[in-house]
């Protein structure tokens, strides 16, 4: 299992390191459409959505690696003060109780939206828009397939940690 951990975790590693020249695609965008409208006043609607769809795929497929380096906002109070054992049963119930069962929502919610959008091909409602809106769509159940493999490489990795030994305690 430590293998298949692993290998999820490089995944979402891979992803991540891949979404950050993302990143530098959509500030060129839109300092492009910027230029482009006030310094020659002109538009591009196919542009204007590209921005919009990049970011999408930056928060979407991204959310997997932020999850992997703990960038996640927690709301958990309590967390910070727990030593590693309570954090891992933290981590273990909130990935059994909350991010399976929400990752598989969106899975099953999605799947017929995007399986839809696949059927018609479906491209930009505006002229001169993208084509392959379905393609930006698929993202939606590739997200939660993402984060619901990190979510078991990092339930897996704190079961790990709770079925190592205690040392000894000592209570005064």
């Amino acid at each position: 299992m430590e293998r298949i951990t692993h290998l999820i975790e490089q995944l979402n590693e891979w992803t991540g390191r891949l979404l950050a020249w993302l990143t530098l695609a959509l500030v060129i965008v839109t300092f492009g459409v910027v230029g482009l409208r006030y310094l020659f006043d002109l538009g591009s609607i196919a542009l204007q959505e590209s921005i919009t769809a990049m970011h999408a795929l930056l928060f979407m497929l991204g959310a997997a690696y932020t999850l992997r380096h703990e960038g996640h906002v927690r709301v958990d109070i309590f967390y910070r003060r727990f030593g590693a054992r309570g954090r891992a049963w933290v981590d273990l119930l909130g990935v059994i109780f909350l991010l399976i069962p929400v990752t598989l929502f969106i899975i099953g919610v999605s799947w017929e939206y995007v399986a839809s959008s696949w059927r018609l091909h479906e491209g930009s409602r505006e002229a001169g828009g993208l084509p392959g809106v379905y393609l930006l769509k698929s993202a939606i159940p590739l997200m939660a397939l993402l984060l619901l493999l990190q979510g078991v490489a990092m339930g897996w990795r704190a079961f790990a940690l709770l079925r190592q030994p205690q040392g000894p305690r000592h209570d005064a």
